[in-house]
């Protein structure tokens, strides 16, 4: 999986550019960055709002930034607006508490049958193990999916996938070193079931957003929105001891 500086080469800088300049070559990332978290998100939360978020992370990112750590400014500037973006969004509360708890559920029932099979959890199993109907499982998935920031970097309580601004706002280059996570990331990616794969990649590889990845795989955008949200939820369920 790539960080959220990869793959965005057009906003290459240099050294000697000042804050200033990389500000204003890099503001275009705060729009993709932004539209790329709205998509996931419920329809009040508005695009402007996400944007103005992410220009304090750049802002924040071209004050601070430092060549000579390592990590170029695209990705540092990545993990810097995304976390602002987060941040804003954690502020808002859109989530209910429900869709938690849910989340948490289903992620257990998935580690549960995972454990006592050995093999990858199928929906029809889950929801039985939830005492479900499909349907019912199938709108669990699709609410637990509203409000996921899912950047494949860190789990928490909640039940998502997301960056943990507590300690990354600090300091952005201990997530870019946290290797030994990422290596069983990498892991437990590829052993997904291979649709699940295919979603995680269209959509953070290949940058797609959910009616593009219908296209692909011949489904729904909320089919996708559900495959998407069960894949989160299988990692954390597999992920637990992180």
């Amino acid at each position: 999986m790539h960080d959220v500086g990869q793959g965005l080469g057009a906003y290459h800088q240099t050294s000697e550019q000042s804050p200033q300049q990389l500000v204003e070559q890099h503001a275009p990332l705060v729009k993709k960055i932004a539209l790329h978290l709205q998509a996931r998100l419920p329809d009040s939360v508005q695009l402007d709002d996400l944007i103005q978020a992410g220009m304090i992370g750049l802002l924040e990112a071209a004050g601070k930034f430092e060549s000579g750590k390592g990590a170029s400014f695209e990705t540092y500037a990545g993990i810097r607006i995304r976390g602002a973006i987060v941040d804003e969004i954690r502020r808002g509360d859109w989530v209910p508490r429900s869709v938690h708890r849910n989340a948490r559920r289903i992620s257990q029932a998935i580690k549960t049958i995972e454990d006592r099979t050995g093999r990858a959890a199928q929906d029809s199993e889950v929801a039985e193990e939830l005492d479900m109907t499909p349907s019912e499982y199938s709108a669990c998935l699709a609410d637990a999916n509203s409000g996921r920031l899912f950047s494949l970097d860190e789990l928490n309580d909640s039940g998502d996938v997301p960056i943990d601004m507590e300690t990354a706002s600090d300091d952005p280059y201990r997530e870019l070193s946290s290797d030994s996570f990422r290596r069983q990331l990498a892991t437990e990616i590829e052993a997904l079931p291979e649709r699940e794969k295919l979603v995680l990649s269209l959509y953070y590889q290949e940058e797609l957003n959910l009616r593009e990845i219908g296209a692909v795989i011949g489904v729904g955008e909320s089919r996708v929105s559900q495959i998407h949200s069960q894949a989160a939820m299988r990692l954390r369920a597999r992920l637990v001891d992180w």
